[in-house]
């Protein structure tokens, strides 16, 4: 009889360190960041120490005044401020 062996897998790499320890961002507060990405919800993506944020809006190549609106343990949302 031949058993099956469940190997465990471990991510690495994709937080970075971020879920358990400081978040270089703070909600309310403003940020100037370079959009360059866009999310499956098209939502534009930038960066912050490595630090991801969804900015409503964004589109790639903007160099925009962001406010953080949310602060999760992997990502951060922001709209541009006019």
């Amino acid at each position: 009889m031949i058993e099956n062996q469940v190997k465990e897998v471990h991510r690495t790499g994709f937080n970075r360190g971020f879920s358990s320890g400081p978040k270089p961002v703070e909600q309310g507060k403003e940020y100037d960041v370079n959009v360059t990405e866009i999310s499956r919800r098209g939502d534009g993506i930038a960066r912050i120490q490595g630090f991801v944020i969804f900015v409503k809006g964004g589109q790639v190549g903007q160099n925009v005044k962001v406010k953080i609106t949310q602060v999760g343990n992997r990502f951060a949302t922001a709209e541009v401020v006019q």
